[in-house]
């Protein structure tokens, strides 16, 4: 490095910094679900975006150009591709590298109440949004996006949980956050419990392990295919 150009210094131990380290450390052993298990919507444009991540075999190798460019991803994830590449978004959020993506409205926003005024000519409708309200009555019934919410962010393991707790909270804690209330109401009413009682890491080992020695068997105990006559 020349005498003239500037370093970069980065406090290893500021709050940003160490929530990182906690988020890599937690999603280091993070299985890759397979390229062919990635999209969990219908429709191009989920399909042409997910399409983008298709080879990365590790969330580490994005940068947060390509994150932002696919921020969509985020909703059109399976459930194991959002649990997998969720750390790339957050890491690069705590650096301050996103513009667009947000995940912290994937993570809160189903957990919080809240109601938009929408003038309509001399009318104006009052539209929940957030917990209570229904994701759409005619395709899922009475789900809400709390329940919606529930179900999509239960792909965690224990550790996984944990490290989002410190990420929320330290997204919670930040004098210009806009997510206080949304972060507040998912931690109490979700993500604290998670992070204490969700499945550890080892226990989704043990339960795959056992269910390759099952299915062994099962293979090994089939009867040989009968020749033709």
């Amino acid at each position: 490095m020349g005498e003239d150009e500037p370093s970069i210094v980065v406090d290893v131990h500021s709050p940003a910094s160490e929530t990182e380290a906690t988020v890599r450390a937690a999603f280091r052993a993070t299985p890759h679900p397979g390229d062919e298990f990635l999209l969990g919507s219908e429709g191009r444009e989920a399909t042409e975006t997910i399409a983008a991540f298709h080879g990365v075999s590790g969330w580490d190798e994005l940068g947060a150009e390509a994150l932002d460019a696919n921020y969509t991803a985020l909703s059109f994830f399976s459930a194991g591709g959002f649990r997998f590449f969720l750390p790339a978004y957050l890491t690069a959020d705590l650096r301050g590298e996103l513009l667009t993506a947000d995940p912290v409205f994937h993570l809160a926003g189903g957990f919080h109440d809240l109601s938009v005024d929408v003038p309509i000519g001399d009318q104006v409708f009052s539209r929940p949004i957030g917990r209570s309200a229904f994701v759409n009555p005619r395709r899922y019934g009475a789900m809400t996006f709390e329940d919606y919410a529930r179900h999509r962010l239960s792909v965690f393991s224990r550790q996984e949980c944990a490290a989002i707790v410190a990420y929320l909270d330290f997204r919670g804690d930040q004098p210009d956050s806009v997510d206080a209330e949304s972060i507040r109401a998912a931690l109490e009413l979700f993500w604290h419990d998670r992070a204490a009682t969700a499945p550890e890491q080892s226990d989704l080992d043990r339960h795959l392990e056992a269910e390759t020695a099952f299915l062994a068997a099962i293979d090994s105990n089939d009867p040989p295919a009968k020749s033709s006559p």
